[in-house]
This record gives C-alpha cells, structure tokens and sequence, in this order.
C-alpha cells in the first residue's frame, strides 16, 4: 500500500484538475486501482485536494462479479458542499462534463439528524435508524471528466468522487416517519423518454453503509449532511443540452437542463 501512496495522490490530482478547469481525460490517469482500498486511497486524497467541504454522500452499487470479488455491493463518493441545491424554483440547470460522462440519477435522500460519534465503526439498523432526520426526493448529477467511468467497474468509479457532480435536494416526504421508503415511486424521464418507474431498493441499507464507510476512513457522519441512497430507475446517461424530469409519488417533480461545466474561479 504504502507504494500506492504517491501513485494515488497523482490519479487524485489529475481528476481534481481536470475537474476545476471543466477538461476531460481520454484515458485513465495512472494504474486502475486493484482493491477498494487502493480506490478510496485516491478519493480521500482528491477530498483533500478539493477547495470545498464535504456536505454529504452519494451512494451507488456493486454488482455481478465485483461484488463477489469484493465482499461489497455499495460504494461511496463524496457530493460537496457547492453542488447541493434545494429546490427553490421550476427548472435547473445542472452542469455536466461536456466531453466527459454524464448520468441523471432518481434517489430518496436522508439528511443526517446529528453527528455520528467518532470511532464507531459498525451500525445496526436499529442505531442508524436515529440518526435519520428528514427524507427528501432528489436527483443526482453523476458526471466524470473521464468518459470511460461506467465502463470500467466500480473501483474507478469510487476513484474520481464515486461520479458525482452534483445534488438536487426536493421536497420532504410527507409521512416518511410512518411510511415504508420502499413504497415510494420513483420516475426518471430524459428528453420526454421515461426510463422506467420503481421504488427504492433498501435506501437504509444504504445509510448504514455509509455510516460505516465514512467512520472507517476517519471522516464520520456530520448533523445536515445529504446522503443519496441509490439510483432508484438506474443510471441514465445523459448529455449536456438535454432535460430530464424526476418525480416522486405525492411530491412535485424536480425539472433538469444538463449545461455544459465552467472552469472554477481561480
């Protein structure tokens, strides 16, 4: 590990640069990391390299031979404080990588009651389930300055901030304190085609993860964060100058345009 070191904090610095100056990178930037440890070597490096703070997770899955070869069926990446947005008005645009990867992800949100204590490193359902403070519809903006990202597996995923750019936080769902979060519908349409409608596989499955996930790398979970809990239709590529509509059963649904990403300001 300790010879991955320097190889992880150069992987991490080209897809933060290539990020901040809006580029892309036509191949991978280094060796593929082999094992998750080696994969989130290099998104904790990045999350130091980045100039903002980290106000929540997204959470995406493993699956087929890569979860068997890992013992994991979910993965995490940081979404930073500059690119949460409530929503506050009809339609939004959401800035992708133009000559990168982009994807329009429905989820279910759970914004963290308080913060996690520090060392606790293992979360049954019954004490994740207290520190749910609210449930949100949302949408995920998964976007990489790396084309290939979705294609070669989830440890490149994991590698450059698990593909986020970027989070739409909607309504609270009414009732979501009594209700079953896996009766709640989700649709996802994209240039008026509807990918399909389902409801979430489990979304506190996947906040215990992350509880799990961010405490074992030293960075546990903080009161406010925003925690995606999975692509509810899938993930839908998508292109810059594209729409897209999500909705949510007994909510209002929360209407995208894809602009093309801006360099940061120096």
């Amino acid at each position: 590990m300790a010879s991955y070191s320097a190889t992880a904090e150069d992987i991490a610095k080209a897809f933060t640069t290539a990020r901040l100056e809006a580029g892309s990178l036509k191949k991978y930037p280094g060796p593929v990391p082999q094992d998750l440890e080696q994969a989130y070597a290099i998104q904790d490096a990045a999350i130091k390299m980045w100039p903002h703070k980290v106000a929540g997770w997204k959470i995406g899955g493993i699956g087929g031979d890569y979860a068997t070869r890992f013992n994991e069926t979910k993965l995490a990446g940081p979404v930073f404080e500059n690119q949460i947005y409530m929503t506050e008005g009809p339609c939004f645009n959401m800035p992708v990588f133009a000559d990168g990867f982009a994807a329009i992800e429905g989820e279910i949100v759970i914004i963290v009651k308080k913060d996690a204590p520090e060392g606790k490193m293992d979360w049954s359902m019954e004490d994740a389930q207290d520190y749910v403070g609210a449930v949100h519809m949302g949408v995920e903006i998964a976007s990489s300055p790396f084309p290939d990202i979705n294609n070669m597996g989830p440890l490149v995923t994991i590698s450059d901030f698990g593909n986020n750019n970027g989070l739409i936080i909607g309504q609270e769902l009414p009732g979501w304190a009594s209700s079953k979060l896996e009766d709640w519908s989700v649709e996802t349409i994209i240039n008026g085609k509807s990918f399909g409608t389902a409801t979430p596989p489990g979304p506190m499955l996947s906040f215990r993860f992350v509880l799990e996930n961010a405490a074992r790398r030293g960075m546990p979970l903080k009161k406010g964060m925003a925690i995606t809990t999975g692509a509810i239709t899938g993930v839908h590529q998508a292109y810059s100058g594209q729409t897209s509509t999500v909705t949510c059963s007994k909510t209002y649904d929360i209407d995208i345009v894809l602009v093309p990403e801006t360099p940061a300001a120096s």
